[in-house]
């Protein structure tokens, strides 16, 4: 099986559903409220898990109720709890508001996530020896995602960097990455450079590449994602679809992208896979209850590439 190893958040995701976002001071009715699981790293190791990998998660959650219900939901969804590391900090918390179109704005309280220090993520270092590709974001703290993607540079296992929320970085963090999948939003953070499109993202790709990542993978939400090197640039389109709610949708990508490469494939063949993924994704509300499984996938695209 595809083994991917997930360092990252965990959180609680508290979403209210309004007919449109409120602009600042300004109260919005009529809404509805419900309550799933979230965090960046819980929810792309998620995805893999449902997409055909074997996935392990470290993480760090608060000894208290959420963090019960965390743990619960990680087995539940096949992910072993011996990597889940449990401290006296609150499990981290989203609040959520999504609109009509399925356009979000998301506030963390991170609690917990912020505990995960490499000297507790090291306790689980065994597990990059076992790993075919190591996937990361942004929600827990800096320094252990430098000592992640050195430990996993060392034992040659892939490493996927997802930068969100974007952040400033170093170039001694970006040179241990081998693929940062920033959106168009994280892109612009990161370099400077405004991303509308496949053009301005290959000008934000490069200048991201001078810095030492060895690959590039900007999502642009419907107009597909653009993927470069230091050879080549090749955009895929995005599968249309009605979107509902986008909450989840790069995770998924993500953790799709993780699949794919951990069971062999190339680029080329792991993008289909997480673009379709995250279209998915984006036509059901929530987060991890939004992930589709690899049957439904494949049954997506095939029904997309029949005849009329």
């Amino acid at each position: 099986m595809p083994r991917v190893l997930v360092i990252g958040s965990a959180n609680m995701d508290f979403t209210v559903a309004v007919p449109r976002l409120p602009a600042e001071g300004e109260t919005v009715t009529g809404g509805s409220f419900y309550v799933s699981h979230g965090g960046k790293g819980a929810n792309q190791a998620v995805a893999a898990q449902r997409l055909g990998g074997d996935v392990r998660f470290v993480g760090c959650v608060g000894e208290d109720a959420q963090g019960d219900q965390v743990a619960q939901q990680l087995a539940a969804e096949g992910i072993p709890n011996a990597n889940l590391i449990r401290t006296g900090a609150a499990t981290g918390v989203a609040l959520i508001m999504v609109d009509a179109g399925g356009r979000n704005k998301i506030a963390v309280a991170s609690g917990a996530n912020f505990q995960l220090l490499p000297d507790l993520a090291r306790i689980h270092a065994s597990l990059m020896t076992w790993a075919k590709v190591l996937l990361l974001q942004l929600e827990i703290p800096i320094p252990t995602v430098q000592w992640a993607l050195a430990t996993a540079r060392e034992h040659g296992v892939l490493s996927i960097l997802n930068p969100a929320p974007a952040q400033p970085l170093s170039d001694t963090l970006l040179s241990l990455v081998d693929c940062l999948t920033p959106n168009a939003t994280e892109a612009h953070t990161l370099t400077g450079v405004p991303v509308d499109g496949p053009e301005a993202a290959a000008q934000a790709a490069q200048h991201l590449l001078t810095r030492g990542v060895r690959r590039v993978i900007v999502t642009l939400g419907s107009q597909g994602v653009l993927t470069c090197d230091r050879k080549s640039a090749l955009h895929f389109p995005a599968f249309p679809v009605e979107a509902v709610d986008t909450t989840g949708a790069g995770d998924a990508f993500n953790g799709a992208l993780a699949v794919g490469l951990a069971a062999g494939g190339n680029w080329e063949e792991a993008l289909p896979l997480a673009n379709a993924a995250a279209a998915l994704t984006c036509t059901r509300r929530g987060a991890q209850t939004s992930f589709p499984r690899r049957a439904d996938v494949e049954a997506f695209m095939r029904q997309l590439k029949r005849p009329g």
